[in-house]
């Protein structure tokens, strides 16, 4: 029942010790890379058969990121001039283009700091997989840049091992959650301004190297 300072149903069908991930707690960034990625990969070997699609129930997390232009262009207006724009549209629109052609997979669909459980500076568990389902697994790459940066972003690209168009199109997923957030807190909270230029900067270097 709620309580506990939590107003809705909650249950716990096992605990975990542990705390979530930061920088501050998992050591060596590019040791806790490799895990997160081979839990990537295991996820995707699980058998999808009868798994339910990408749609409303998650978010379209695992469907085409197109679902969300509207926001993109809306939230590219608003931070004109407070980013590069010109290139930005461009990540977006070479995630567009880069259609998923391969069979369904399972994606966790929100794989991110809070949602990943540190023990003893090492991964302990996944948690929260009320995003998940069977499609396109590239809305799982976005830790490449929202956590991973320099070896350890190399490390989870060469551990999850996948296409370069799912690069394009996970670069697109990435760069729709900072531009809502940065068009968000641009004139209210400059700290998380600052993660999100961050992020769409490497984004945009990231394209620019692939391109």
């Amino acid at each position: 029942m709620p309580g506990e300072g939590y107003p809705f149903n909650w249950s716990i069908r096992g605990w975990l010790e542990g705390e979530a991930s930061s920088l501050d707690r998992i050591g060596d960034v590019s040791g806790f890379a490799a895990p997160v990625a081979d839990f990537i990969c295991a996820l995707q070997r699980i058998d999808a058969t009868d798994g339910p699609g990408a749609g409303a129930h998650c978010f379209y997390r695992g469907a085409w990121p197109g679902h969300y232009d509207d926001e993109t262009r809306r939230s590219l207006a608003v931070v004109d001039g407070h980013i590069d724009t010109v290139r930005a549209a461009a990540v977006w629109e070479a995630a567009l283009e880069a259609t998923w052609h391969g069979p369904p997979v399972w994606f966790h669909g929100d794989i991110a700091s809070g949602n990943l459980l540190v023990r003893d500076v090492r991964l302990a568990a996944v948690l929260d997989f009320g995003t998940s389902g069977v499609g396109d697994p590239a809305c799982d790459l976005v830790m490449a840049w929202t956590m991973f940066s320099g070896d350890s972003r190399e490390t989870f690209r060469r551990v999850v091992d996948q296409a370069p168009a799912t690069w394009a199109r996970a670069r697109g997923w990435a760069l729709w959650k900072a531009l809502i957030g940065l068009a968000e807190d641009i004139d209210t909270n400059e700290e998380r301004a600052v993660v999100n230029r961050r992020i769409i900067e490497d984004v945009m270097a990231d394209h620019d190297r692939a391109a």
